[in-house]
Formats: structure tokens, sequence, C-alpha cells
């Protein structure tokens, strides 16, 4: 009777690890970012890259795609925030093909195609970098709800531009999905893109 009785109380406790790791994989994942629900629509529109040709954002549909807005002149979390897509990009390896990086400029008036394109060349010229008439960027600032306004420097001609410093992530519809913020870290975030594009074809 004990040896049964022990029997017994092993395969409870067999069938409860079992019970425990079945929920454990079955769990829903849980995103690291903002997660926008319902996910956001967001609608064409078209600038210029920085090799000087149209883009639309509807060429990058079926693609998952990281939005950033910064400018070249940056001193501090536009560099380190393309550094990190770099470190995303290289360790995604293979599946990098399904995912595009996009730095969408606040400062038109110095940010050139030629300027962007020679600042990516220090991080991934495949990056996107887009530029075009303020009027026009006006439009994409404000449907991603990112903001930006020109700082003077005291003594100087420069200005800095101080700018919403979050990451925006769209699914291949090209919903907006998640956000997060500029200090979340190139390894979070990659296990968190990893994971959406398991939906990704």
């Amino acid at each position: 009777m004990a040896r049964h009785k022990i029997w017994l109380s092993g395969g409870l406790i067999g069938l409860l690890l079992i019970l425990l790791g079945v929920g454990f994989v079955l769990r829903p994942y849980t995103y690291r970012g903002t997660l926008i629900e319902p996910p956001l629509p967001m609608a064409d529109f078209q600038l210029i890259d920085q090799h000087g040709a149209d883009f639309r954002l509807s060429d990058l549909k079926g693609k998952l795609v990281l939005v950033f807005f910064g400018y070249t002149y940056c001193p501090d979390i536009c560099p380190i925030t393309l550094a990190e897509f770099k470190q995303i990009k290289e360790n995604l390896a293979q599946q990098a093909d399904k995912v595009r990086f996009l730095f969408i400029t606040v400062d038109p008036q110095r940010d050139s195609p030629e300027v962007l394109a020679k600042h990516l060349q220090n991080f991934d010229p495949q990056f996107i970098g887009l530029t075009g008439p303020e009027e026009e960027l006006a439009r994409v600032w404000k449907q991603f709800g990112a903001y930006r306004e020109i700082r003077q420097v005291e003594g100087s001609q420069n200005y800095l531009v101080d700018h919403t410093v979050r990451i925006y992530v769209l699914d291949a519809e090209q919903n907006l999905i998640l956000t997060y913020s500029y200090d979340i870290g190139a390894r979070i975030l990659l296990e968190d893109i990893r994971h959406l594009l398991k939906g990704v074809r």
C-alpha cells in the first residue's frame, strides 16, 4: 500500500510538472515595448531617400519596419540608436531580409540626401534615410506623434533639434504595433523582433 501511495504521489507530481510545462509554453509572449492596441494603420507617404530617389512607405509592405526620427548632427541618442539598429540587423542574420530600418530626419535644412548617405555609411548603407520638404516631413511626424523643436545654441550659429526619441515598429501590413524608449537596449529589442518575425513570411 505504501509503495502504491508513493507511485501515485510520484505520478501526480509528474503530471503537475507536465501541466506547468505546457502552461509555460502556451503562455502568451510579453513584449517589452508599449503595445498599440488596436494596431494603428499608417497612411502611405512619399519622401526622398539618401540616394535622391522617391520613397513610399508602401514600398516596404510585407516587411517589418523599425522607424526612428533623428538627425545627422545629433550628438548622442541618434548615433547610439543607429548603432543598436546595426547590432540588431547583424544578429538577425538571414532573417534580416524581413526587416527594414528607417531613419527619418527632423532637420531637413541640413540633412540632404547626400548628407544622409554619408552618415549612414558609418552604420549600414542599407538603412533607409529619408528627407524631403518640411511640409511633407511634418505630416509624417504628426502621423507618428513625433515632435521636433529647433533649439539655438547660445553664442553659436549652430543649433540642436529636440525631438522624439522613441523607436516605432510597423508590422507587415504597415500598422503601428509597438513603440520603445530609445534606451530599451538592442538585446531586448532583438528578442521582440525575433518573436514578431514568426508572423512574417
